[in-house]
């Protein structure tokens, strides 16, 4: 039986090199709003405060998301914001806020 090969140094290298942030920004948002999808509409599965955390942070992070990439993820997200309006009538629905202010980062800060 064949075992698979580990990556060369050199492979995880090149697959490091490849990976962009605005990538993993763009799945890490498209990732939430697939799970606030599932916590609204999956049998079983359902838990509207879940659904509401997955909507905020996919909310927060959409200014990160490339200009190209935003209007089907907005509209994505808008689709799930109704529905959980739909599947959590007794809940205030998430609140659209303003932009946060852009702060400068630097490391250990």
């Amino acid at each position: 039986m064949n075992e698979p090969q580990q990556p060369t140094e050199e492979q995880l290298l090149e697959a490091l090199r490849q990976i962009k942030t605005e990538d993993v920004v763009v799945q890490t948002v498209a990732t939430l709003v697939n799970l606030a999808g599932q916590k609204l509409s999956v049998e079983g599965a359902k838990d509207p405060a879940e659904a509401r955390k997955a909507i905020d942070a996919a909310r927060h992070m959409l200014p990160l998301v490339p200009d190209e990439a935003k209007p089907p993820i907005q509209n994505a997200l808008d689709q799930i914001q109704m529905l959980y309006v739909r599947e959590a009538p007794g809940d205030e629905p998430p609140k659209e806020e303003p932009p946060p202010q852009s702060r400068i980062w630097t490391p250990g800060s």
